[in-house]
């Protein structure tokens, strides 16, 4: 066989007679063959490696299910992931320079404080760049459409009859919250439904215990909503944890929507009702799009990708006569 011809049957490239392509990589597994990666490198000038910037702990099943899916989708694109840092051992370094450090081809930024100047200066960088859920001039973004969700979350709201509907969102200055209080805002004009400044409190994400402060202000209001949507359903426990104190029945008392669609949600009772973001959808995207701009040779695009979810219905909301 050419060299050309190996290379591609072992590279997975299409343009090789299936049969043929098998035959030479079952030679490769007998004689005990691996390609080596750094020959490879010199050779395509690129390294196959994805930088992931991560700057929070990994312990939320959401983002877990997103980066298993950047996991899955890169290995079946032939690349490898690496987590991007602020250092090497003892040396301190910008996140930009420790992704060309580990010669990445790109960086997918799925979660960080995009107002630090760090996150800045690798978004704006030459490196091809991929934000989840945030929008940087010059940069692909691939988010859940948080407008939309929500707007469909209170239209489903009010089709059970509920107009006292209050909202529980996360950290104000940030680019999700910003959305999804729009959407909001947008579902109750659509549908004319006023909605009192009291209903709409701060939290955060991921956070219980700001939840349950917050839910324990709703329903001490002289006229409480009838709904309360929760800023994600790991939130939701904390304001379960309240309205459960205050003998009240969910929801027969109360009526409950959460966000993100985490396993958590189906295994609650009743069942949380939630806006079930897709995760790996979300994930395959980020690399898809990454890869793209890589194999153009790094040629950098900005470009807005929304990901549709869906929303799950569940025995927390009541039907309101």
């Amino acid at each position: 066989m050419s060299i050309s011809t190996v290379s591609k049957a072992m590279n997975g490239q299409p343009d090789v007679n299936p049969a043929t392509a098998e035959r030479i990589r079952q030679v490769a597994r007998d004689l005990g063959y691996h390609p080596n990666a750094a020959a490879r490198s010199l050779k395509t000038k690129r390294s196959y490696l994805i930088g992931v910037l991560f700057a929070d702990q990994i312990n939320h099943e959401y983002f877990a299910n997103v980066l298993n899916s950047i996991r899955n989708t890169a290995t079946n694109l032939g690349y490898d992931i690496a987590f991007v840092n602020d250092r090497v051992g003892n040396s301190k370094m910008s996140f930009y320079n420790h992704a060309a450090y580990r010669n990445c081809d790109g960086v997918i930024i799925m979660e960080a404080r995009f107002e630090d100047p760090d996150v800045v200066e690798l978004a704006a960088s030459d490196l091809p760049i991929v934000v989840l859920d945030h929008v940087f001039s010059g940069c692909v973004s691939v988010m859940t459409d948080n407008v939309e969700s929500m707007v469909e979350i209170v239209h489903y709201l009010v089709g059970k009859g509920h107009r006292k509907i209050a909202f529980i969102h996360g950290q104000e200055n940030g680019f999700i919250t910003q959305k999804r209080i729009a959407g909001f805002y947008k579902g109750c004009m659509e549908l004319g439904i006023r909605t009192p400044e009291e209903y709409i409190i701060s939290g955060k994400y991921h956070d219980p215990d700001e939840s349950a402060t917050a839910t324990e202000k709703l329903l001490s209001l002289p006229d409480p909503p009838t709904c309360i949507i929760y800023p994600d359903d790991y939130s939701y426990l904390g304001g379960m944890s309240v309205i459960e104190k205050r003998g009240l029945s969910i929801p027969d008392d109360i009526s409950v929507v959460g966000f993100d669609g985490i396993d958590l949600s189906l295994h609650l009772r009743p069942q949380l009702a939630t806006y079930r973001q897709d995760a790996v959808m979300i994930g395959k995207q980020a690399v898809m799009k990454l890869v793209e701009q890589i194999e153009q040779h790094g040629k950098k695009h900005e470009e807005q990708v929304f990901v549709k979810g869906s929303f799950q219905s569940g025995g927390s909301v009541k039907q309101i006569d």
